[in-house]
């Protein structure tokens, strides 16, 4: 499928649609902490983003359990930072995310080391195969953060409702 591009142009590429991504992302978030969480916008995006598994059913974007293992455990690493930094307040009865002076920084950064990391693997492994790995290490990373959201989302709503 990309046997006709250079990997070289395919890298490029990538990156500079990762950047928009993650620019577009922190955008959208710093946005969003103006309006009301609810349940239903803290799980959208996990459930929008599975659909990129799909990926895997071509053999370019296939990766072997020793990287998908790597992927996910990178991926947790992050979502740590992100679960720690993710934070709620009640504002007028309704709840909303919390500014953090931090996510901004932590975005940038995790957009930051996942282009060294693509330019670093770019020589050893393939295009697709390494857009397999950045798909998994990216879901295993959203995953638990979202999850940790809607925990502390919860436990924020159900003091609300007691008080």
């Amino acid at each position: 499928m990309f046997d006709n591009i250079p990997s070289h142009y395919l890298i490029i590429g990538t990156t500079i649609m990762a950047a928009f991504m993650g620019t577009f992302a922190l955008f959208v978030r710093l946005r969003a902490q103006k309006k009301p969480v609810s349940a239903k916008k803290i799980l959208i995006p996990p459930f929008a983003m599975s659909t990129g598994a799909l990926m895997f059913i071509f053999e370019e974007f296939r990766v072997a359990p020793l990287q998908i293992v790597e992927a996910v455990a990178l991926g947790l690493v992050f979502s740590v930072i992100l679960i720690a930094t993710s934070k709620f307040e009640v504002r007028e009865s309704a709840i909303y995310m919390k500014q953090s002076k931090a996510f901004p920084f932590i975005l940038v950064g995790l957009l930051v080391f996942r282009i060294i990391l693509k330019t670093l693997f770019a020589d050893s492994l393939d295009v697709g195969e390494l857009a397999g790995m950045f798909f998994i290490l990216a879901f295993s990373m959203l995953l638990p953060w979202r999850i940790g959201m809607l925990i502390k989302f919860k436990k924020l709503q159900k003091s609300q409702i007691i008080s």
